[in-house]
């Protein structure tokens, strides 16, 4: 199979699994079991800055546990305060940088059409959640086919601790990742840890 073939045969995959994903009879119950997998999994880690992102197309949404995750830090009285970034995408360089996020938080379209945060600092994530359209052994995901997380965690120096997070229909146990793909850290699902097994 050529590049071409193996590219449509990805486009092709990524459709199916965002259409079965909007599709879900039991979405909200799947988002609730992933929403108590994330606030358990997060207990007891150091982290005070995690990247996440807004969630398109039908993603699981991070946002309500890592919001208790920084309401939770402050009953701690920690040092310094937890923080919560999201990707704002440069489309000319293709890179992505992390902006703070609270919220009511002021936001704004980026070039894709996807909310950011508009006006506030670059912070670096030490722990960065990433949404999955698909997974597959030896934690590799399945994104959208742009390359911004994996040029993202293959620049950065410390790298994230990097977390796929997606529903267990997006499991692919034949899934071939390219020369370029980075492997996760850690995948969760609603149904718990998946990676590492």
């Amino acid at each position: 199979m050529d590049n071409s073939e193996q590219a449509q045969e990805k486009k092709a995959l990524r459709a199916a699994l965002i259409e079965q994903r909007n599709q879900l009879p039991d979405r909200q119950e799947r988002a609730d079991l992933l929403q108590r997998v994330m606030r358990i999994w997060l207990v007891g880690r150091p982290d005070i800055v995690i990247g996440a992102y807004w969630p398109i197309k039908g993603e699981f949404d991070p946002l309500p546990a890592l919001h208790r995750w920084k309401e939770d830090g402050e009953l701690l009285d920690q040092p310094q305060p937890r923080r919560i970034g999201l990707p704002v995408v440069n489309k000319e360089t293709r890179t992505m940088t992390f902006h703070a996020w609270y919220p009511g938080c002021p936001m704004e379209e980026d070039a894709y059409g996807i909310p950011k945060p508009k006006d506030t600092e670059i912070i670096t994530p030490t722990l960065l959640f990433a949404p999955c359209v698909g997974y597959g052994p030896g934690g590799y995901r399945l994104g959208y086919g742009g390359g911004f997380y994996d040029r993202m965690l293959s620049s950065l120096t410390p790298k994230p601790f990097a977390v796929g997070l997606g529903f267990g229909m997006g499991f692919l146990p034949d899934f071939e990742p390219e020369p370029h793909d980075m492997p996760l850290d850690a995948i969760l699902n609603d149904y718990g840890v998946v990676w590492p097994v």
